[in-house]
């Protein structure tokens, strides 16, 4: 790749990572997508799309809802299908770049430019999905009873479930043109802003400026006074730009309103649950089981204050760990320990994931300027996944690169899959990350004879699941609050503030204090701002992988077939059908306290050691 940043900038960057985490230059290599944002190879890419979509509207229009036969459909399906795996690719290499380097002004006018070429290549496609939904009842019936269809089918009646929703052609349009100078640009304006922002922290006596994944960490350190000190040195200054940040938080809410208003939805939710193919009945009975055991959370925190010696824990006492232990976890020491996890597991599975440590699949530097939060982008079924992270020495972040290796893993397995039906929806997306976090938490216990080690490393997996099972419905019910709010009106930074404390105060009920300063905690989750109720696929996959997880301890390696169809499977099919072929009822919530049921042991089990020791 072409040089984005002077060499001698680029070296003093490298050096200065290096002091902070051993992941220091470990970045991915995107030239199986392009070689640089100037590529000759990524405009031409472009131009030969324009071409074969300005063929494809000449031959299909008109002819989807003619009532065509299944193998005229197929064909049209395949060639929409390519175009839209070429145009994923190109979009991916943009965002992917900008992702790493949200600095670069290549990078930002080169996402900027694939977002406006994009969006005028899916308007002239548009007619296609359209006609479909006009297709009557009975010929849909016939057509999906054709054997020719069946690789698409899953696709075919997931998008018939839009019918109601759907805008003329004109209308759908004009959405997609606005959203490039609305929605997208809000989105944009967001990510660099977080991502631009140095907290000034006092770290061993003296004052250093730090991007939000030094400080994250920060906020599990072992003195208190650090902690206190990070906590309102990051608070501070999300509060100096609250107003900005309040401002992008109420339009992003006010859009997604206007929406969901012209396409005719009846709850804040449902573009969710038809985008995720799932029943808002099964959402639903998670969410009360989960609000059930807010008593369970009360009962460990109650546990954790006694351990750190304290009346009452404060909010940034609640990852505090329970031990002083200095030990750092380098990125090597990381990769080996969820390696050999994996292969007590499967080696199939550890093969898979070493393919992303040899192809250099993973940006784990913690450098300045790069987008925060962690994520695992499988592009399409012909390209490999492609892994951003933040590893900074820590414990955290050995499972951290654990959970984005199970997204990547399930990528591998449904590549056989066709485009239209390879990513699963995100509650099931998420199975396969928390699954390979419980296989490093294993691991990690396994290697332990220590109770005091053991001791801190199950309250670590506690926290780790009540993050992901109470907070990610707490975020959900937030999200709630803020659409029923600004349904009412405009909201300010202060408002969305205590609709925030609202959310959060029964998961911390009257054991933990909620710390000044947290009323601006919603003002970083990039949730919020690019994919609007999100946050509950994590308190899905995390309960439905507790239940696996049983499943495996259960029946050994009898279980692992059942494991790989569910993951290669992809989006095939709906979480019910799913989570039915191994013997699971998402919307019972009988079916949901499982998952709590395997917390209170956990939990009992803490109570145990800390009183022998």
């Amino acid at each position: 790749m072409k040089r984005t940043t002077p060499q001698k900038s680029m070296k003093a960057e490298v050096e200065a990572a290096a002091q902070r985490s051993s992941a220091a230059g470990v970045a991915w290599d995107l030239s199986v997508l392009f070689d640089a944002p100037d590529d000759a190879r990524l405009e031409a890419s472009l131009k030969a799309l324009k071409k074969r979509t300005a063929n494809f509207a000449r031959t299909w229009r008109g002819k989807v809802k003619a009532k065509p036969k299944a193998a005229q459909l197929l064909e049209a399906l395949r060639e929409y299908e390519s175009m839209a795996e070429e145009l994923t690719k190109v979009g991916a290499y943009a965002h992917l770049l900008y992702a790493a380097d949200t600095r670069q002004d290549a990078h930002r006018n080169l996402m900027q430019h694939v977002d406006e070429v994009e969006t005028a290549l899916r308007n002239e496609q548009l007619f296609f999905d359209l006609e479909w939904l006009e297709v009557s009842e009975e010929m849909v019936k016939t057509l999906l009873a054709d054997p020719k269809l069946a690789p698409y089918k899953h696709y075919l009646q997931s998008e018939r479930k839009y019918k109601p929703h759907a805008l003329s052609e004109p209308e759908e349009k004009i959405m997609n043109e606005k959203s490039m100078t609305g929605l997208s640009a809000w989105q944009k304006l967001f990510t660099e802003l977080t991502s631009s922002l140095r907290y000034k922290i006092e770290v061993d006596g003296v004052v250093r400026e730090l991007n939000q994944s030094e400080v994250l960490v920060l906020l599990r350190h072992p003195d208190r006074a650090q902690r206190r000190c990070a906590w309102e040195g990051f608070y501070a200054t999300l509060k100096e730009n609250g107003q900005t940040l309040g401002f992008i938080y109420d339009t992003r809410f006010q859009d997604y309103l206007v929406n969901n208003r012209l396409r005719k939805y009846k709850t804040h939710m449902q573009p969710r649950h038809l985008s995720n193919g799932i029943e808002a009945k099964a959402v639903d009975a998670m969410m009360t089981v989960v609000e059930r055991n807010h008593g369970l959370a009360h009962r460990y925190w109650a546990l954790k204050a006694k351990l750190l010696g304290l009346q009452k824990l404060e909010l940034y006492d609640q990852y505090a760990p329970l031990f002083d232990v200095k030990e750092k976890i380098s990125y090597t020491d990381g990769k080996q320990i969820v390696l050999d996890a994996l292969r007590r597991f499967s080696p199939e599975f550890e093969t898979m994931a070493q393919r992303f440590f040899d192809g250099n699949w993973i940006d784990a530097d913690p450098r300045d300027g790069k987008r925060g939060g962690a994520f695992c982008a499988g592009v399409t079924p012909s390209t490999h996944p492609f892994i951003l992270m933040s590893y900074n020495d820590d414990l955290r972040d050995v499972t951290t690169l654990a959970h984005e290796l199970g997204h990547g893993m399930h990528d591998l397995l449904a590549a056989k899959q066709t485009l239209f039906n390879y990513h699963p929806s995100l509650p099931v997306a998420e199975t396969a990350s928390v699954f390979a976090e419980s296989l490093v938490f294993e691991e990690l216990l396994g290697r332990m004879s220590n109770e005091r080690d053991r001791l801190a490393l199950l309250c670590g997996k506690i926290e780790d699941s009540f993050a992901t099972v109470y907070r990610q419905t707490v975020l959900t019910r937030f999200e709630q609050l803020a659409y029923d709010a600004r349904s009412k009106g405009r909201l300010g930074a202060q408002q969305i503030g205590e609709l925030w404390l609202r959310a959060n105060a029964p998961y911390y009920g009257d054991v933990v204090d909620m710390t000044s300063g947290y009323e601006f905690g919603w003002s970083y989750i990039p949730h919020f701002i690019n994919t609007p109720f999100y946050c509950y696929a994590y308190s899905f996959g995390e309960l439905l992988v507790k239940a696996l997880y049983g499943m495996y301890r259960r029946d050994g390696a009898k279980f692992i077939p059942k494991y790989k169809a569910l993951l290669a499977s992809g989006g095939s099919r709906t979480p019910r059908e799913q989570t039915r072929a191994i013997g699971v009822d998402i919307n019972s919530e009988a079916f949901w306290q499982i998952g709590f049921d395997e917390l209170e042991r956990l939990i009992a089990e803490a109570e145990q050691l800390a009183g022998r020791l």
